[in-house]
């Protein structure tokens, strides 16, 4: 199962190139630059671990491209996400998010059904990773 979270999730995953090119095309609207992972996607999962610090004051996309290499380096099977962010309103606003690493395999999310009062029947989605202890998942 491919996670599909963000930008071009549903196209084939970036080679270098094309991530800094992204990277460009978001310094070049004046949007801040950040690098998140998690080992837990789930889609309710928004706040994922920070790499760094944002990049405010970035000009050149090879600054992230470092970050991210970084980043990759120490935590190759995790997810890992590029996010853009728009400040110029006073208030920071995502303008651009896509994930540039993925684990080897992704084995997917099982789907709990529950019935509850009435007619009434409730779903819970649950990553299968994370039935194993965080740092451990993924390997």
């Amino acid at each position: 199962m491919r996670i599909t979270q963000g930008t071009f999730s549903f196209l084939p995953d970036f080679t270098p190139t094309e991530t800094k090119a992204q990277i460009e095309y978001a310094l070049a609207q004046g949007w801040a630059v950040s690098i998140e992972y998690t080992d837990d996607p789930h889609p309710r999962n928004t706040y994922w671990e920070m790499w760094g610090n944002p990049m405010f004051d970035l000009k050149d996309a090879a600054g992230a491209v470092m970050e991210l290499d970084e980043c990759r380096a120490a935590h190759p099977n995790h997810y890992i996400r590029v996010m853009a962010f728009d400040s110029t309103r006073g208030f920071e606003t995502a303008r651009l998010s896509f994930i540039v690493n993925r684990p080897a395999h992704e084995p997917g999310f099982t789907l709990q059904r529950q019935e509850a009062e009435g007619r009434n029947i409730r779903y819970t989605v649950t990553g299968y990773e994370t039935q194993k202890p965080e740092g451990e998942r993924y390997k």
